[in-house]
């Protein structure tokens, strides 16, 4: 079940290489994830009825739609419509879609948690609606949505797994290459999922020590 010295040995260069991607598809797809997920939440909080409505369809979508369909879809699906992308791409298109479609909603419950006396304050002052969002409520809101959104970013990580599916060479993928080799499956997939843990948990970690720094300065 497990594997040995030499068989890590053996494996390893092979699997970092697969967890290189992994890493480069989740930064990437996190970095424009986040990107999304604020205009997505700024969408749907528009007053305008059309915007509020597209940008809602989008997140609804994003986040009724399992993540391995997401990347069925893009991968399999969007050539029909004459756009065909490379596994990587297609990886970060859905990645970052699932990204945006879930950040956004804690990007604007974010916003929406900032004091309205902040507002009434940017409006005594006379200071135009765009400069209040950038200089007074986003700073204040990706303050409060830091946890939750680092804690999303370890799942989005662990959701890259999901791109063995479309031929992606990460360290799944790579896994189950071992695997088929030597016939050695389980040791290949416990030896993969030894290196997710060992990034993950150390991850995870760093969430709950940032929301208890941010904790304690709102306490102050």
């Amino acid at each position: 079940m497990f594997p040995t010295s030499q068989e890590i040995a053996q494996w390893l260069p092979d699997l970092l290489a697969g967890l290189s991607v992994s890493l480069q598809v989740a930064g990437a797809s996190i970095a424009l994830g986040l990107v999304l997920g604020l205009v997505l939440a700024l969408g749907v909080m528009s007053p305008n009825r059309a915007t509020r409505a597209g940008a809602l369809v989008v997140v609804e979508i994003g986040r009724g739609a399992p993540a391995l369909v997401l990347l069925q879809f893009v991968y399999f699906g969007m050539p029909n419509a004459g756009l065909t992308l490379g596994s990587f791409a297609a990886a970060v298109v859905a990645l970052a879609w699932n990204t945006g479609a879930y950040t956004s909603e804690i990007i604007r419950a974010a916003i929406q948690s900032v004091p309205q006396g902040q507002h009434e304050a940017a409006v005594a002052t006379n200071m135009s609606p765009l400069r209040e969002m950038t200089d007074i409520i986003l700073p204040q809101a990706m303050r409060i949505a830091l946890p939750p959104l680092l804690g999303f970013a370890i799942l989005i990580f662990q959701g890259t797994s999901l791109c063995f599916t479309i031929a992606l060479p990460e360290l799944v993928s790579r896994a189950y290459n071992i695997g088929s080799n030597t016939f050695r499956y389980m040791p290949a997939i416990v030896a993969a999922g030894t290196l997710y843990v060992l990034i993950c948990v150390p991850a995870s970690w760093l969430v709950a020590w940032t929301e208890r720094r941010i904790s304690k300065h709102a306490t102050r």
